[in-house]
């Protein structure tokens, strides 16, 4: 990216403040960056711990999959599911508070007495399958924040900052040559006017 500018002290202040700017939010956004580099290895292992969660209780019934087939999947739905939000390194992450079920009434007496013990499985399957789902939701909300900020501290870091910091420099050159020139000149006229002063 080219920095563009005039060789005049004006847009060297301009580019000096601008380079003050971005050295000043420099650690800032590194700090950003490595806190959401740690939450979203928090949020992946949560979002693993409870996938293992999950198929270690599916596998605690598998001796029981003959009886799901009598089991009728009408009596329990979910009717809402209540999610907050907080914020973690200026990142707006889901936080799964409540599900709700729906349990339609049935006759005690008609169905299988294990029935009860059912709902209450499936509820507590449900809610660890939605915690993990929220936690790969948050998951690459911060990595998707934290490849931002990375891709902004690597143009700050290596091309905006040495731009700007290369751009101020060939200004000051420029105008240390003009000075320089200017007082060549001088000293060139005033030996000329010396010269002729003696000579008349």
């Amino acid at each position: 990216m080219a920095i563009k500018f005039q060789y005049n002290k004006t847009s060297q202040q301009l580019l000096a403040k601008q380079l003050k700017v971005r050295e000043r939010a420099l650690p800032t956004l590194k700090n950003k960056e490595s806190a959401l580099r740690v939450e979203v290895k928090k949020a992946k292992d949560k979002a693993a711990e409870l996938e293992k969660e999950l198929k270690k209780e599916l596998s605690l019934y598998d001796d029981m999959m003959r009886l799901w087939g009598e089991f009728d999947p009408s009596l329990i739905a979910i009717s809402d599911v209540e999610l907050s939000s907080k914020k973690i390194a200026g990142v707006q992450t889901p936080i799964l508070d409540k599900v709700n079920f729906e349990v339609r009434d049935y006759n005690m007496f008609e169905r299988p007495s294990w029935f009860p013990d059912g709902i209450a499985i499936l509820k507590k399957l449900v809610e660890i399958a939605l915690e993990s789902e929220v936690f790969e939701r948050k998951m690459d909300l911060l990595d998707f924040a934290r490849k931002k900020t990375t891709q902004k501290v690597n143009l700050y870091e290596k091309v905006q900052i040495p731009g700007f910091q290369d751009a101020i420099r060939k200004i000051k050159r420029f105008l240390e040559d003009e000075e320089n020139l200017s007082k060549a000149a001088q000293k060139i006229v005033k030996t000329r006017q010396e010269n002729m002063e003696v000579a008349s």
